[in-house]
């Protein structure tokens, strides 16, 4: 009696160590099932609506908030003009020549196109920023300003004209919608949705075919750094201060862009 309970007894523990072992061994099998493609990050749906991917069945900017007359970058649009050493002041012609044009803004870098699905939306939002005073360049389209103008060089000052164009902001968030399920869905966003880190920056033209925006004309004192930084650049790389940000030796004159030419 005592043997026949022992081997009942032994037989029921390995019973009940096959039945343990049985949800491992599902587990197991379960996990390549459940281990798809992962989601795309922020960065992989901008990359993708940058480079318009085939993987995207669509890109759309999302629009969350707008900000006119937002000035861009501080550039000199004329060639120098050199009254060092003189007492008088001197006239002197130049030659004004500068354009704009529409720019996705991405994070890390990236631009997109106007041909790409991203560029599509953006061109279908803009028609919403014009007002009665300015029309927005919707599409990448590029607006030039040029025109001859006399002005005065101040005494022992090298002369030149500054342009900061006047565009409106847009600024909001990508919404990527894919061909194909990433970890379940089909829609990401970057760099999340309801963020305002990505912009469109649509410049303003007013109603004559001016592009709108502050013009100065610039007077540098010869001898001062301000001025040798001049000689030793180009109109392309060298990086302007704002108006009436260049400090004591510099001196700037606002342009009404009425006595612009139409363009």
């Amino acid at each position: 009696m005592t043997r026949t309970g022992r081997a009942r007894s032994h037989r029921s523990k390995k019973k009940r160590i096959t039945l343990a072992l049985s949800p491992l061994v599902a587990v197991a099998v379960a996990v390549p099932l459940m281990n798809p493609a992962g989601a795309a990050t922020p960065s992989e749906v901008t990359a993708d609506c940058a480079a318009d991917s085939g993987k995207l069945e669509n890109c759309e900017f999302v629009d969350v908030q707008f900000k006119r007359d937002n000035l861009g970058p501080n550039q000199r649009v004329s060639a120098t003009s050199d009254n060092c050493g003189s007492t008088g002041t001197a006239s002197k012609t130049f030659n004004v020549s500068t354009s704009v044009t529409r720019v996705i803004q991405l994070e890390d870098g990236f631009v997109a196109d106007a041909g790409t699905k991203l560029g599509n939306s953006v061109f279908e939002i803009g028609v919403k920023f014009n007002t009665s005073e300015i029309d927005i360049t919707r599409d990448d389209k590029t607006t030039t300003l040029a025109f001859s103008r006399t002005d005065t060089v101040q005494p022992d000052s090298i002369g030149f004209f500054m342009w900061s164009a006047k565009r409106t902001d847009v600024s909001g968030f990508l919404r990527a919608t894919y061909k194909e399920p990433q970890d379940g869905q089909k829609v990401f966003f970057a760099p999340g949705e309801g963020s305002t880190s990505m912009h469109v920056f649509y410049p303003q033209i007013l109603k004559n075919g001016t592009p709108d925006g502050r013009l100065w004309l610039r007077n540098v004192k010869c001898g001062t750094p301000e001025a040798s930084g001049l000689r030793n650049s180009t109109r392309a790389l060298r990086s302007e201060p704002g108006f009436g940000e260049a400090g004591e030796n510099v001196t700037d004159v606002e342009i009404p862009l009425s006595e612009v030419p139409p363009q």
